[in-house]
Protein backbone atom coordinates (compact mmCIF):
# COMPACT_ATOMS: atom_id res chain seq x y z
CA UNK A 1 0.00 0.00 0.00
CA UNK A 2 2.73 2.39 0.78
CA UNK A 3 4.71 1.70 -2.35
CA UNK A 4 1.57 1.63 -4.12
CA UNK A 5 0.68 5.54 -3.13
CA UNK A 6 4.25 6.67 -3.12
CA UNK A 7 3.40 9.71 -5.29
CA UNK A 8 1.49 10.95 -2.36
CA UNK A 9 3.26 9.61 0.64
CA UNK A 10 6.43 11.32 -0.75
CA UNK A 11 4.62 14.63 -0.88
CA UNK A 12 2.83 14.59 1.99
CA UNK A 13 6.47 13.21 4.29
CA UNK A 14 7.96 16.42 2.38
CA UNK A 15 4.93 18.80 3.52
CA UNK A 16 5.05 17.18 6.99
CA UNK A 17 9.29 17.79 7.17
CA UNK A 18 8.84 21.29 6.06
CA UNK A 19 5.70 22.21 8.42
CA UNK A 20 7.64 20.98 11.38
CA UNK A 21 10.86 22.96 10.39
CA UNK A 22 9.04 26.10 10.40
CA UNK A 23 6.97 25.75 12.96
CA UNK A 24 9.86 25.19 15.60
CA UNK A 25 11.50 28.21 13.29
CA UNK A 26 8.47 30.57 13.84
CA UNK A 27 6.44 29.05 16.91
CA UNK A 28 9.03 28.33 19.49
CA UNK A 29 12.02 30.38 17.99
CA UNK A 30 14.79 27.46 17.29
CA UNK A 31 16.96 29.69 15.05
CA UNK A 32 18.25 27.50 12.02
CA UNK A 33 21.96 27.27 11.20
CA UNK A 34 22.89 27.81 7.56
CA UNK A 35 23.03 23.83 7.21
CA UNK A 36 19.63 23.25 8.51
CA UNK A 37 18.31 25.78 5.84
CA UNK A 38 20.06 23.57 3.18
CA UNK A 39 18.36 20.48 4.30
CA UNK A 40 15.00 22.02 3.61
CA UNK A 41 15.69 22.37 -0.19
CA UNK A 42 14.94 18.58 -0.79
CA UNK A 43 11.34 18.82 0.57
CA UNK A 44 10.62 22.04 -1.10
CA UNK A 45 11.74 20.83 -4.28
CA UNK A 46 9.64 17.49 -4.24
CA UNK A 47 6.45 19.72 -3.19
CA UNK A 48 7.17 21.86 -6.17
CA UNK A 49 7.52 19.11 -8.83
CA UNK A 50 4.53 17.28 -6.95
CA UNK A 51 2.55 20.16 -7.94
CA UNK A 52 3.74 20.44 -11.03
CA UNK A 53 3.15 17.19 -11.89
CA UNK A 54 -0.27 17.28 -10.15
CA UNK A 55 -1.52 20.20 -12.39
CA UNK A 56 -0.19 18.06 -15.65
CA UNK A 57 -1.69 14.93 -14.40
CA UNK A 58 0.92 13.04 -14.94
CA UNK A 59 1.17 10.92 -11.48
CA UNK A 60 3.40 8.26 -12.49
CA UNK A 61 6.04 9.52 -14.41
CA UNK A 62 8.97 8.41 -14.17
CA UNK A 63 10.57 11.70 -13.85
CA UNK A 64 9.22 12.76 -10.52
CA UNK A 65 10.96 9.68 -8.98
CA UNK A 66 14.21 10.67 -10.42
CA UNK A 67 13.78 14.23 -8.60
CA UNK A 68 13.14 12.87 -5.64
CA UNK A 69 16.26 10.33 -5.73
CA UNK A 70 18.08 13.18 -6.70
CA UNK A 71 16.63 16.09 -4.22
CA UNK A 72 17.45 13.33 -1.27
CA UNK A 73 20.57 13.06 -2.03
CA UNK A 74 21.44 15.89 -2.01
CA UNK A 75 19.50 16.61 1.47
CA UNK A 76 21.81 13.27 2.56
CA UNK A 77 24.69 14.80 2.10
CA UNK A 78 23.92 18.03 4.24
CA UNK A 79 22.03 16.36 6.94
CA UNK A 80 24.96 13.66 7.47
CA UNK A 81 27.67 16.51 6.95
CA UNK A 82 25.64 18.14 9.55
CA UNK A 83 25.04 15.16 12.03
CA UNK A 84 29.36 14.77 11.49
CA UNK A 85 29.72 18.24 12.48
CA UNK A 86 27.16 17.70 15.69
CA UNK A 87 29.46 15.11 16.95
CA UNK A 88 32.79 16.82 15.99
CA UNK A 89 33.95 14.19 13.65
CA UNK A 90 33.61 17.07 10.69
CA UNK A 91 34.25 20.47 9.84
CA UNK A 92 31.89 22.97 9.51
CA UNK A 93 31.30 25.30 6.68
CA UNK A 94 32.64 29.20 7.94
CA UNK A 95 29.14 30.21 7.64
CA UNK A 96 28.39 27.39 10.54
CA UNK A 97 30.71 29.06 13.16
CA UNK A 98 30.53 32.11 15.57
CA UNK A 99 34.02 32.70 15.53
CA UNK A 100 35.12 36.39 14.31
CA UNK A 101 38.74 37.67 12.82
CA UNK A 102 39.92 40.01 14.90
CA UNK A 103 41.11 42.83 12.54
CA UNK A 104 42.91 45.80 13.32
CA UNK A 105 40.11 48.28 11.81
CA UNK A 106 37.11 48.72 14.84
CA UNK A 107 34.66 49.24 12.41
CA UNK A 108 35.20 46.81 10.03
CA UNK A 109 34.80 44.75 13.86
CA UNK A 110 31.92 46.14 14.49
CA UNK A 111 30.26 45.74 11.16
CA UNK A 112 31.34 41.95 11.08
CA UNK A 113 29.65 41.62 14.85
CA UNK A 114 26.09 43.89 13.49
CA UNK A 115 26.23 42.15 9.71
CA UNK A 116 25.07 38.78 10.98
CA UNK A 117 23.87 36.62 13.42
CA UNK A 118 25.68 33.24 13.41
CA UNK A 119 24.29 29.79 14.65
CA UNK A 120 26.80 27.21 15.25
CA UNK A 121 25.98 24.42 13.43
CA UNK A 122 27.90 22.59 16.35
CA UNK A 123 25.40 23.13 19.40
CA UNK A 124 22.29 20.62 19.52
CA UNK A 125 19.41 23.17 19.54
CA UNK A 126 16.41 20.62 19.76
CA UNK A 127 16.68 16.62 20.06
CA UNK A 128 13.81 14.03 21.10
CA UNK A 129 14.97 11.16 22.75
CA UNK A 130 18.48 12.01 21.90
CA UNK A 131 18.59 12.61 18.42
CA UNK A 132 18.83 16.12 16.76
CA UNK A 133 16.72 17.28 14.29
CA UNK A 134 19.74 16.74 11.81
CA UNK A 135 19.92 13.14 12.50
CA UNK A 136 16.52 12.84 12.37
CA UNK A 137 16.55 14.30 9.14
CA UNK A 138 19.44 11.99 8.03
CA UNK A 139 17.07 9.19 8.53
CA UNK A 140 14.16 10.29 7.06
CA UNK A 141 15.88 10.64 3.56
CA UNK A 142 17.34 8.25 3.95
CA UNK A 143 14.19 6.34 4.35
CA UNK A 144 12.42 8.21 1.21
CA UNK A 145 15.95 7.55 -0.50
CA UNK A 146 15.59 3.81 0.34
CA UNK A 147 11.69 3.33 -0.81
CA UNK A 148 12.51 5.36 -3.70
CA UNK A 149 14.65 3.39 -5.17
CA UNK A 150 12.70 0.49 -4.18
CA UNK A 151 9.73 2.15 -5.95
CA UNK A 152 11.48 2.97 -9.08
CA UNK A 153 12.94 -0.91 -9.21
CA UNK A 154 9.24 -2.25 -9.04
CA UNK A 155 7.61 0.06 -11.39
CA UNK A 156 10.29 0.55 -14.00
CA UNK A 157 13.39 -1.50 -13.54
CA UNK A 158 12.19 -5.25 -13.32
CA UNK A 159 10.15 -5.02 -16.89
CA UNK A 160 9.16 -8.38 -17.49
CA UNK A 161 9.26 -9.15 -21.18
CA UNK A 162 6.15 -11.41 -22.37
Amino acid sequence: MLLRNWYYVVSIVSFCAISFALIAEYFFYLTPCSLCLKQRHPYYFILIIFVIFLLIKNYNNIWFFIGVQLASLYGLFYSIWHVGIEQKILKGPSSCTNTISFNNNTEKLKEEILSKKIINCEEVVWSIFGLSAATINSILLFLIFILNAIYLWNKYGSKKEN
